[in-house]
This record gives structure tokens, C-alpha cells and sequence, in this order.
């Protein structure tokens, strides 16, 4: 186990140095005791894969973000996951990613790629801006679905492109509506996190699209006919 964690900080620390990232320390930790969630998580998924998803997650997001300096990434030097007995899904607090065990017990058979794109999610959060404080919650959740996406973890139970009543419902409704805004200019969200760093506006979406939100997520409905 100790060679090939210490194998893995090598390949994280080349990795970043290749990529202009900043590499970032992980720790996996199973506290969730005997619950059948705890087994199945040590015996399909394992600390081993999982310390090294949270490096590729890391890696990935600065890159997407295109947070390749240290002025535009936030200072985290560790970022932990904790499996628990907790109630819902996952949660992060304080750079700690924290993962219910209940859910892990009740994940589709492909639990794997499941835990991965949880893993981008929580991970984008811990990265994303958040206008400082001044962001509303469902685009911040939308943002960490739109890292999630655009690894290529989205699960089969989201709902479509087109489907939802506000631009900033949340998750993979506003998840959708941010990859049709990165198609009208590439690197769009990456250039909206940056400009949350100090605040948050909607009027953001004007300054980088030419257009106001809503006209945005007009437009956005009509391409799927859901308007």
C-alpha cells in the first residue's frame, strides 16, 4: 500500500507540472464501521481507486476551469473522503468530501462510475468560486454537474437537455443550460468561475454572451421545443 500511494503523489506531482496545475493531496478514509455500505465500498471501489479518482477529479476541474496559475485556483492543499453513516447522498465541508454509506450500499451495479462522477461533483465544489456567497445555489450545484458532464459521468437517470423551469434550477438541469452557453463560447463557464471569485451578477451572462440569462434560457428551450 505505501509504494503505491507513493507512486500515485509521483504521477499526481508530474502530472501537474506537465499540465501547469497545482497538485493537490488526498486522503481516503472508511468509518462507516460494518455497515454493508462500508464493505461494498471496500470491496468494489476501494481507498486505493478512490485517492486516485480525487487526484484525476482535481486535475481534470483545473483544467476545465482553465485555472492553470495559482492566482486563479483556490489554495486547497488537501482535499479528504470520508465514508460515513450518514442520511442522503454526499456533502463537503471544509475541503472534506463526506459519502453516505446507505448510499453506497443502494448504488446501481455500476457503482464504480457512479462514485467517480459523485466525485467530480464534489470535487468541482470545493474548486468552484461562488461569487462570495452572492451566487445563487442552483448555479453553483448546475456548475459542479457541468464538470461532472463534461468528464463523461453523467448518469442515465438525469433528465434531458431542455427540460426544467429556470436557468438556475440546480444540477443537471442547469448543468445542460451551461454546456449549451459553452457551445455558444468555449471556455464560457471557465470565464464565469473566474469572474465569481469577487462577486456574482447576472449580469455576467451578458457580459460574456451578448445576451441577458433569461433570453439565454429562452433561446436554450426553444432549441429543444420545451418552452
Amino acid at each position: 500500500m505505501a509504494q503505491y500511494l507513493k507512486h500515485v503523489l509521483c504521477l499526481a506531482l508530474t502530472l501537474a507540472s506537465v499540465n501547469g496545475t497545482r497538485a493537490i493531496d488526498s486522503v481516503v478514509s472508511n468509518n462507516a464501521g460494518s455497515s454493508i455500505g462500508a464493505a461494498r465500498f471496500d470491496n468494489e471501489i476501494g481507498a486505493e481507486y478512490a485517492m486516485l479518482t480525487l487526484i484525476n477529479t482535481s486535475e481534470f476541474t483545473q483544467i476545465l476551469l482553465q485555472q492553470n496559475n495559482n492566482v486563479d485556483i483556490k489554495s486547497v492543499p488537501k482535499v479528504s473522503m470520508v465514508v460515513e453513516n450518514i442520511d442522503g447522498v454526499a456533502f463537503t465541508s471544509n475541503n472534506i468530501i463526506h459519502v453516505s454509506a446507505a448510499y453506497i450500499e443502494g448504488c446501481p451495479e455500476d457503482i464504480k462510475k457512479e462514485i467517480t462522477g459523485l466525485l467530480y461533483h464534489e470535487m468541482a465544489h470545493i474548486l468552484l468560486w461562488d461569487g462570495k456567497g452572492q451566487a445563487p445555489s442552483g448555479l453553483i450545484e448546475g456548475m459542479a454537474d457541468f464538470v461532472r458532464l463534461k468528464a463523461g459521468y453523467a448518469p442515465d437517470y438525469w433528465k434531458p437537455p431542455g427540460v426544467g423551469y429556470s436557468w438556475d434550477q440546480g444540477y443537471e438541469v442547469t448543468a445542460q443550460f451551461l454546456n449549451y452557453c459553452d457551445g455558444i463560447k468555449n471556455g464560457f463557464v471557465a470565464d464565469l468561475n473566474n469572474k465569481m471569485k469577487s462577486s456574482f451578477s447576472e449580469s455576467l451572462f451578458s457580459e460574456l454572451l451578448g445576451k441577458p440569462v433569461t433570453q439565454l434560457w429562452s433561446d436554450y428551450k426553444t432549441m429543444y421545443g420545451t418552452n
